[in-house]
């Protein structure tokens, strides 16, 4: 059975027909990559960081081809789409430099007391050793930088698993020609092929013989709510639980306090207009709801949204599905009583797919009565939300449930004055802003990429960031372990000049 792309500006079916992998494929990927597992996992971490950085350089050696194929399968702008690549092969190179260093495997050392009272300690020595096997599945909003070779592949790759990537069918030619990089630099490198295995497929069964075959050890998912909790509802019900790091989507709220609106108020809804429509909306960082204290200021940010959002384009959103979900969306919030649409995109566009930025609105009050409105619309909308006082604004800052990020807008002054509303927030997001909109993921050592349910599955862990490592580790203890038997991270003479935690002190 073959499936082909779909042109989301046009519905037309593009060039190329894909195959649906069988179970038996499936299978045969998965027990390739648990054979590539004990050579793989041993690798140095200058061999792991080599073969990252060759990974980028096939990358980048696919040229104009790979962009223009994306163009067509998602409708992404083709600048758009450069600046994608050059994030995938950078976060690739970031973790090669990352393995270089070497610290992140967290050896820990207590050496033996054998003289202490009323018990001898042993030697003990602690690191992080790489989980095994890890299916990925490739997200829609992002063709590169969250798909086959995208973070999630990048982390487990750099951990020492070999991963088995469920590519998502809405790009299955991008899919297909960085898989092929992928290929050409594990052969390169002399690696087993079942390091890099790639499967395809439209409906459910490729991606659940992934999450439940027993050669799999953990799951990477970037997606909707209702594929990341079926994935882990099936994983923690396997006859061995494994564990499923699902990013599954946020609103991402943005507090606007009153001092700053009445300073730059004009400016910032437009700014905020401009953080929801980007990308089409597209991205799980979205700004999708609004809270704004009762003001002048707050007024003529209110008026100036509204402006901002009739303005804007409609434009083709990733695939024909995403599109009804969010036409659906809207029309479900809308149906609350006292939410209204406050504006929406003055121009209306023939598209296949073509989404209308929307802005919808109604109060505090509304929202603490129905918490499900916060609840995230995937694309280019937003609920701007007016609170009469502080504590309600502080009401809706505690009545949210987990989301990736949060964001407060104020002078110095007034967020002083709102200390006690970030203190809420931190306890309900994974990453809090400060006079910034959430679009724009930076990957670095210091981010979080991840929240508190239902944003992911697992509040614990991030996506985005050299800290997603940890993921696909896990830690070994070695009691009284001759030096000669002992990984290099945990030698006497630390080979490999790494800091490592000595007696409770971080030492090299």
């Amino acid at each position: 059975m073959t499936f082909q792309a779909i042109n989301p500006a046009t519905g037309e079916a593009l060039d190329g027909a894909f195959s649906e992998s069988t179970s038996q494929e499936v299978d045969q990927a998965c027990q390739l990559a648990a054979a590539a597992f004990p050579i793989y996992r041993k690798l140095s971490g200058e061999a792991k960081a080599q073969f990252l950085e060759r990974i980028a350089d096939e990358i980048m050696a696919l040229g104009p081809e790979l962009l223009e194929r994306a163009n067509l399968e998602t409708a992404l702008p083709l600048p758009r789409l450069t600046g994608e690549r050059g994030r995938t092969t950078g976060q690739l190179r970031l973790f090669a430099q990352y393995l270089r260093e070497g610290s992140w495997v967290d050896a820990r050392i207590d050496t033996a007391l054998p003289d202490r009272q009323p018990l001898p300690r042993p030697d003990l020595r602690q690191m992080l050793i790489a989980l095994g096997p890890v299916g990925i599945f490739g997200a829609s909003n992002f063709p590169l930088a969250f798909s086959v070779a995208g973070g999630d592949t990048t982390s487990a790759l750099a951990s020492g698993c070999p991963v088995v990537v469920k590519a998502h069918p809405a790009h299955p030619g991008t899919s297909e020609l960085v898989g092929q990089a992928i290929r050409k630099a594990v052969e390169a490198s002399g690696l087993p092929e079942g390091v890099f295995q790639m499967v395809q497929g439209t409906g459910i069964d490729v991606g659940m013989a992934i999450v439940l075959h027993p050669q799999i050890k953990a799951i990477g998912f970037t997606g909707s709510f209702r594929g990341g909790k079926a994935i882990y509802d099936a994983a923690v019900r396997r006859p061995e639980p494994i564990p499923v790091y699902s990013e599954m989507g946020s609103t991402n709220p943005v507090f606007f306090l009153p001092a700053i609106l009445k300073q730059k108020g004009l400016d910032l809804a437009k700014a905020y207009v401009d953080s929801v429509t980007l990308g089409v909306g597209q991205f799980c960082t979205n700004p999708g709801l609004a809270i704004v204290k009762q003001s002048d200021g707050g007024d003529a940010f209110v008026s100036q949204a509204r402006l901002a959002m009739s303005q804007t384009q409609p434009t083709p959103m990733l695939t024909k599905g995403i599109y009804q979900a969010y036409t659906a969306g809207i029309e479900k919030l809308n149906s609350f009583s006292r939410v209204l649409i406050a504006s929406k995109s003055e121009t209306v566009v023939d598209g296949f797919a073509a989404a209308q930025p929307t802005l919808l609105s109604t109060t505090a009050d509304v929202l603490l009565e129905n918490p499900e409105l916060t609840e995230e619309v995937f694309g280019p909308s937003s609920l701007l939300v007016t609170a009469d006082t502080k504590e309600e604004m502080l009401a809706v800052a505690q009545g949210l449930e987990g989301h990736l990020t949060a964001t407060v807008y104020g002078t110095p002054e007034e967020l002083l004055e709102y200390a006690d509303l970030l203190e809420i927030l931190e306890q309900k997001v994974g990453r809090v802003l400060i006079n910034g909109f959430p679009t724009g993921v930076e990957v670095s050592h210091a981010m979080n990429h991840g929240g508190p349910y239902p944003a992911t599955t697992d509040v614990r862990s991030t996506s985005v960031g050299t800290n997603a490592i940890r993921r696909f580790a896990r830690p070994v203890c070695y009691q009284n372990f001759p030096d000669a038997l002992l990984p290099d991270a945990l030698k006497a003479d630390n080979p490999l000049a790494i800091f490592r935690l000595v007696d409770g002190s971080w030492q090299k």
